[in-house]
């Protein structure tokens, strides 16, 4: 049965590829994206995606490149046409046409930036060279916050768990240059290879500034021992998790006792916020640390650091001796990546983060049409119903904690495409000057924005998203779902296709972001987004028991070599894939009775739901980039995300005829099953 099976799937999917023509509907599950030779029941994801995985071959300007990062960059060149429209001519001073078009067209004009070198930040550089004692340096720490370097420590202005209503002053971890606390600390062959090279990097680096490569030499090493000692203070990334451990309010007198060394009074004045209000201090004994330092680190390394941290900053945005020394560590060194984007990509990006909304607008009201917005807002009611259903149905939760469930799902926000009010840019300087005091004009606006917020009621219209972003999210604090326009087009939605497809595609994305507000960490915060326990604790034990199985399920899974996959840290977004696979699968059953659909490609709908899932988590990826994102990422890789929740779902069993000796089969008692 199950050889006959796999020969008539073959068959069938072969004939399609050769014979079925091209409609918009058909192509929405492309034959040629798919491996025949490959057994479904063996490994789904190969199966599904083998095809695509031969046709797109890794670039040698990408880490990683997947479907996602397919339609990012399709993305990226329909906003570069919006751009090089408007810096081709001239505009309005002070227009948000004048400053996306100089900011790009700065950005594209390496003549100027040859010629310029080092000089647009030579004088923030001699301001810190000219520190004098401690009361300078932390004067100086203020200063640079202000323009979004993170120096030393993370200030940023958040919700307040408890108090889901207001914005506060949050203080946290930070200061490191690599990119996690464990390539300090660690000694495997892969964290001493970092380190090791990163000193290589800060050396070559203040070569560059014209330091001698003694006196370099010297600063790398002082700054990674000081680095070091932050990163030992340093909570891991599955520690901070835990929501609880991450909240510790305080008021400002308690900050000055926690680390008295830093003259907190001067700091928050030095970043225009006379009044800091309540504090999160989210990691006390790092601050512990921090004050420590303060009082035994000589004047000279602090130097050093604050400079290096600057230079790292800047230099994608300096000369060409600047861009590849960056390049070379960063992109060969962390993620394996061969060359670097052309300039065109990497100042559209740029350009992306600094006046994201401003170009978020223009991108919406040419690429995104209201039916669009209208057939996402139907797929999500049909999705929240399913949802209640399934948490109605659970056999493990008591009924209280069903209703307290039932009341957090009703009070779920939906936010669709764009914001209803766009940011102003009118504070915003961009001059003609120098590109990187243009990206240091935007990181200052961007840190005041934020900042301006503190001590003020939560606004419910907030996006911590651009319109054009592949992504989407949901806000444990702010209790909504988000998804960008961006994301809204194929292959996560199709205008045109079956139902099965968007079900198995943009349906399991809202499933998703639905589901991680009952996920590990949302599960936490009640309704209204406040950190509060609404679990009977036989129930929380019962959601621990399960999500376990789901953690020992990915812990199982070898990346590269001996290296596993890390299922504690990935399982909010593992338990959000499983529970998004299960409630958009029903809504789509639920959608589609009576309509009998027939098979399309030689699919059943079932088949073309769970392939269009599939689909998704296709990618390519180098194998430091895998080292990378399996410490970093809270998100498993895309082989997992298919091959991972899987074989929990009695309805892809069934689909596609998969038994007990497959690979893609699980017995009912190691499921794990939650949503």
């Amino acid at each position: 049965m199950k050889n006959n099976y796999f020969l008539l799937l073959l068959i069938v999917a072969f004939t399609a590829c050769q014979q079925q023509p091209k409609s918009t509907t058909s192509m929405a599950i492309n034959p040629a994206d798919l491996d025949t030779t490959v057994n479904p029941a063996q490994d789904f994801y190969s199966f599904a995606n083998g095809g695509w995985l031969k046709n797109n071959p890794l670039p040698a300007d990408k880490s990683r490149y997947g479907t996602f990062d397919e339609l990012q960059e399709d993305n990226n060149k329909k906003i570069r046409d919006l751009v090089l429209e408007l810096s081709s001519r001239q505009q309005d001073s002070g227009s948000i046409a004048q400053k996306v078009g100089d900011f790009y067209a700065l950005g594209m004009d390496t003549v100027t930036r040859q010629k310029q070198g080092i000089e647009p930040i030579r004088s923030i550089l001699d301001e810190i060279t000219g520190l004098r004692d401690m009361d300078a340096v932390e004067s100086e720490i203020a200063k640079l916050h202000a323009e979004g370097i993170r120096v030393l420590f993370r200030f940023y202005g958040n919700v307040d768990r408890k108090n889901s209503g207001m914005v506060i002053t949050h203080l946290g971890q930070g200061g490191l240059g690599l990119s996690d606390r464990d390539y300090y600390v660690n000694d495997d062959p892969r964290s001493k290879e970092i380190r090791t090279a990163y000193l290589d990097y800060m050396k070559k680096m203040f070569v560059l500034t014209g330091d001698e490569a003694a006196v370099a030499k010297k600063k790398a090493a002082d700054i990674l021992k000081l680095e070091t000692q932050l990163a030992s203070a340093s909570m891991t990334r599955l520690e901070r998790r835990d929501p609880h451990k991450t909240y510790h309010k305080m008021t400002l007198s308690d900050v000055e006792a926690l680390a008295p060394n830093m003259k907190w009074v001067n700091y928050f004045d030095g970043i225009g916020l006379a009044d800091p209000g309540d504090i999160n201090v989210t990691q006390p004994e790092f601050f512990k640390e921090v004050n420590l330092l303060l009082e035994t680190i000589p004047v000279d390394t602090w130097k050093a650091y604050l400079s290096w941290h600057l230079l790292d900053r800047a230099a994608p945005y300096l000369s060409d001796d600047f861009v590849r020394t960056h390049f070379d560590f960063w992109g060969k060194v962390i993620s394996g990546t061969e060359v670097m984007e052309p300039r065109w990509k990497r100042v559209i990006t740029t350009t992306n983060r600094a006046l994201g909304e401003a170009l978020g607008q223009m991108f919406v009201k040419k690429y995104f049409p209201p039916e669009a917005k209208k057939r996402m807002l139907d797929l999500v009611g049909n999705l929240k119903s399913s949802l209640g259903d399934h948490i109605r149905n659970l056999d493990w939760m008591s009924d209280t904690t069903k209703k307290n469930a039932l009341e957090k799902l009703d009070s779920m926000h939906v936010k669709i495409g764009y914001p209803d009010k766009w940011r102003d840019y009118s504070n915003l300087k961009i001059n003609r000057d120098a590109y990187i005091l243009n990206i240091l004009r935007a990181g200052k606006f961007n840190f005041e924005y934020y900042r301006d917020k503190i001590g003020k009621p939560t606004d419910p219209n907030d996006w911590m998203m651009t319109p054009q972003t592949v992504n989407a999210y949901y806000s444990p604090t702010h209790n909504d779902i988000n998804f960008p326009a961006g994301i809204l087009q194929p292959p996560f939605f199709f205008k045109d296709a079956d139902d099965a497809v968007n079900y198995g595609a943009i349906g399991v994305v809202i499933g998703h972001e639905m589901t991680h507000g009952f996920d590990d960490q949302g599960r936490q915060f009640d309704k209204d987004g406040n950190l509060k326990d609404w679990w009977t604790a036989k129930d929380a034990q019962k959601f621990k028991e399960r999500a376990d199985v789901l953690v020992k399920q990915f812990d199982s899974f070898v990346v590269l070599d001996t290296i596993h996959a890390n299922g504690a840290l990935t399982l909010g977004e593992n338990i959000a894939d499983l529970g998004g696979l299960n409630i958009s699968f029903d809504a789509f059953k639920k959608a589609t009775v009576g309509k009998n659909p027939g098979p399309i490609d030689g699919f059943t709908p079932e088949q073309r739901f769970f392939l269009a899932y599939a689909h998704v988590w296709a990618q390519n990826i180098r194998k430091k980039e895998i080292l990378r994102r399996t410490k970093e990422d809270v998100h498993a890789l895309g082989r997992f995300r298919v091959n991972g929740p899987l074989p929990n779902i009695r309805a892809f069993l069934d689909a596609f005829d998969i038994k007990p000796g497959d690979a893609m089969y699980l017995p009912p008692e190691k499921r794990a099953v939650i949503w």
